[in-house]
């Protein structure tokens, strides 16, 4: 009976030292969510062994042709996207209403009605109506971020998606692009405008201490949401 009670408490401390080692693992062990703008590499394919020939030239080793140049066209291939992203919009909303309406009842002067009072039977009404809205919206984007190709399709476009982040002092800030782009739009510095992109997705964005000072605190949130006014 001791010798089972021993067994249970031992067996007891083991399992909360092994719960403490998981719940005490470093921070730097979790593994953080993929943002999905991560960029994409090359496939790494075996080199074949090749016969030696005698001469320096290998094609193996990495040619590009005189015609293609060096221009992004393979999955993996970097280039840049100049992002010259400029949006403006103005909206106005003007509207008015009036509408008035009277009565009034004439008594007659003799009879059982002659004492009322012609001007106590009178009655009018009117409303009226005057609402104004205006909105306006001004953004500008001006850039360069380098982007690696993730997906080469039949009809000369390509897939390409990226991100480059920076450590500030005061926090933390990223920018991430994906589009499609058609290849023969890649200039000789091997570049293309963000215009020229579809289906782009731009996000910029960080975190830190200027970012939650620009942002409302979760009581005035809270006043703002419950306020009828």
């Amino acid at each position: 009976m001791i010798a089972m009670t021993r067994k249970t408490i031992v067996s007891a401390i083991a399992t909360v030292a092994a719960l403490a080692a998981l719940g005490g693992a470093p921070a730097y062990a979790k593994k953080h969510k993929p943002s999905g703008f991560e960029p994409t590499l090359p496939l790494a394919q075996p080199a074949a062994p090749s016969a030696p020939t005698g001469g320096i030239f290998n094609a193996s080793t990495g040619y590009a042709a005189l015609y293609e140049g060096n221009r992004a066209r393979r999955i993996g291939d970097p280039l840049t996207i100049v992002l010259i992203e400029t949006t403006t919009a103005s909206k106005a909303v003007s509207s008015k209403s009036q509408k008035g309406g009277g009565a009034s009842i004439t008594p007659p002067t003799a009879g059982p009605l002659s004492f009322l009072n012609p001007d106590a039977l009178k009655a009018s009404s009117s409303s009226s109506f005057n609402g104004q809205g205006n909105a306006a919206q001004t953004s500008s984007l001006a850039s360069t971020l380098s982007v690696t190709i993730a997906e080469v399709r039949p009809n000369g476009t390509a897939l390409v998606k990226g991100e480059k982040q920076m450590l500030l002092s005061q926090g933390d800030e990223w920018v991430r692009f994906s589009g499609i782009v058609r290849l023969a739009d890649v200039d000789e510095e091997n570049s293309i405008l963000s215009s020229r992109v579809a289906d782009a997705k731009i996000e910029y964005s960080g975190k830190g201490s200027l970012q939650r000072a620009s942002r409302q605190g979760w009581l005035g949130k809270f006043f703002n949401m419950i306020s009828p006014f």
